[in-house]
C-alpha cells in the first residue's frame, strides 16, 4: 500500500492547480443564451422594434410562402405553426444597438440617433415589449475612433439607466467591443466598463467581436483569443465571428466571403476553444444575402440562411447574427428543425444513461450533459414544449437541468 505521505504531496502540489483552473474555467453561466442577435442601425431602432421586425417576418411568410428547407413533411408541420408563434410573441431575442458598420450617419448626427435609440429602447422596457436581451455596439478603440466610441456608450446607457433601475427584475446590457486587435485593448476597456457602471447604475457584460487576423494570431505566434478571454475573466459573455471584415482582412476576394468559408471555420474553431468552460460562448456571423426582392430570390436568401444556421448548429455554435426581419424566418425554422429532430434520439440515450441501460451507445457522464444541454436549449427558444419533453425522457425538466449542469427551471 502507498503511504499516505505520498497522497497528501499530491494534494498539495496540485492544489493550486486546482483552484486556477476553477478560477479560469468556472463552466457554463447560468440561463438561456439567445439563438440570434439582431443587430439594428442607430438611427433605425424606433418603439415598438420587436413586434415590427416579427410583424414584417410574417408578412414576408404571407406574401412568398414557405421555402423549401428539406424538411421531411412531419417535421416542417412540427415547425412552421411554432415559427409563426415565435415571430408574433417573441420575434427578437437578442437586440443590438448598432453605431458601428451599421450605422450610416454623420458624425454629428451620432449623439442624437444615439439618444433617441435609447429613449426607444427605454419605452419599450417600460411597456414590457423589449427583447429578453439588449446591448449596444459602439466604434472600435482604435486610435481614430476610441472616444466616439465611449462617448457613444456613454449616452446610451446614461439614456437607458432610468428605464432600468424602474424595473423590478435586473437586466444585464452588454457591450459589444468591435475590430480588437491586441489584449491590451481589452485591458484597457475594462475600466472603462467599471466607470459606467458607476456612473449609470447598471450591470454590463463584453462581447468581443474577432474581426481581425490579429486577434486570433497574435505577433508573437500565440492563440491572442485565449489571451483576450481571460484578459476580461467574469464579465465576458461571448466572442462573435465577423464575417466579412475578418475575410475581407485575409484577402478573400469579396463573392467567397462566407461563414462557411474555411478560413472562418479555423477562426471559429479557435474561439470555441478559447471559450470553452470559461462561461463564455462563440457566436457564429452573419450573411449578407437578405432575402428581398422577387419570391425567387426570397427563397434563395431563405434556403442559404437556413442552411448556414443548420450547419453553424451541427457544429456547436448555438448562436448568429441576424440583419433583416425575414432572416428571422428562416432563423427559427432552422433553429426548431435541429432541435426537433435531435430529441428523438437525444431523450433515448438520456434516459438509458438515467436508467443505466445498456444498449447500442454506452454514454459518458460529459456525453449526457451535452444530451441535456440539446433538450434544455431547445426549450429555451421555444422548439420544443416541456410536457413532449417530459414525456419523451420520462424525467422531469428539473432532472434534466441537473444532468445538463444547470440550475432548475
Amino acid at each position: 500500500m502507498l503511504e499516505e505521505s505520498l497522497y497528501a504531496e499530491l494534494d498539495r502540489r496540485l492544489a493550486p492547480v486546482d483552484a486556477a483552473r476553477v478560477a479560469a474555467y468556472p463552466g457554463a453561466r447560468p440561463g438561456r443564451q439567445p439563438v440570434h442577435t439582431c443587430y439594428v442601425p442607430a438611427d433605425a431602432v424606433v418603439p415598438g422594434l420587436a413586434e415590427t421586425w416579427g410583424t414584417a417576418a410574417l408578412a414576408a411568410l404571407d406574401e412568398h410562402g414557405l421555402p423549401d428547407l428539406g424538411l421531411e413533411p412531419a417535421l416542417a408541420r412540427q415547425v412552421w405553426p411554432r415559427v409563426r408563434a415565435k415571430l408574433a410573441a417573441e420575434p427578437i431575442e437578442d437586440l443590438r444597438v448598432d453605431a458601428e458598420d451599421g450605422y450610416r450617419g454623420p458624425p454629428a448626427q451620432e449623439d442624437g440617433d444615439v439618444r433617441a435609440a435609447a429613449a426607444a429602447v427605454a419605452a419599450d422596457l417600460a411597456a414590457g415589449a423589449a427583447p429578453p436581451s439588449l446591448g449596444v455596439r459602439a466604434k472600435s478603440l482604435e486610435e481614430a475612433t476610441r472616444r466616439r466610441g465611449v462617448r457613444t456608450l456613454d449616452l446610451f446607457l446614461g439614456g437607458l439607466a432610468g428605464a432600468l433601475r424602474a424595473r423590478n427584475a435586473p437586466v444585464r446590457i452588454t457591450v459589444t467591443l468591435p475590430k480588437v486587435t491586441d489584449v491590451e485593448q481589452v485591458h484597457a476597456f475594462l475600466p472603462v466598463l467599471e466607470a459606467l457602471e458607476r456612473s449609470h447604475g447598471l450591470v454590463l457584460d463584453l462581447e468581443l467581436q474577432v474581426e481581425t487576423p490579429q486577434a486570433v494570431l497574435g505577433a508573437d505566434g500565440t492563440v491572442a483569443l485565449a489571451r483576450m478571454v481571460h484578459a476580461a475573466g467574469p464579465r465576458l459573455s461571448g466572442l462573435h465571428y465577423g464575417t466579412y471584415d475578418y475575410s475581407a482582412a485575409l484577402g478573400i476576394a469579396a463573392a467567397h466571403q462566407s461563414s462557411d468559408h474555411p478560413a472562418a471555420d479555423l477562426a471559429k474553431d479557435l474561439m470555441q476553444v478559447a471559450v470553452a468552460g470559461t462561461g463564455a460562448v462563440a457566436v457564429d456571423g452573419s450573411t449578407n444575402v437578405l432575402p428581398v426582392g422577387t419570391t425567387e430570390q426570397v427563397h434563395a436568401a431563405w434556403q442559404l440562411h437556413a442552411g448556414l444556421v443548420r450547419r453553424a448548429l451541427e457544429r456547436g455554435l448555438y448562436q448568429g447574427w441576424d440583419l433583416h426581419p425575414a432572416q428571422l424566418v428562416t432563423r427559427y425554422a432552422a433553429t426548431y428543425a435541429f432541435f426537433r429532430a435531435a430529441l428523438p434520439a437525444a431523450a433515448a440515450r438520456l434516459a438509458a444513461y438515467l436508467d443505466r441501460v445498456n444498449g447500442g451507445v454506452l454514454d459518458e457522464p460529459a456525453t449526457a450533459r451535452a444530451l441535456a444541454g440539446v433538450v434544455l436549449r431547445g426549450l429555451d427558444c421555444g422548439a420544443l414544449d416541456v410536457p413532449e419533453v417530459e414525456a419523451a425522457t420520462e424525467r422531469r425538466i428539473a432532472d434534466l437541468a441537473a444532468v445538463g449542469g444547470r440550475p432548475a427551471r
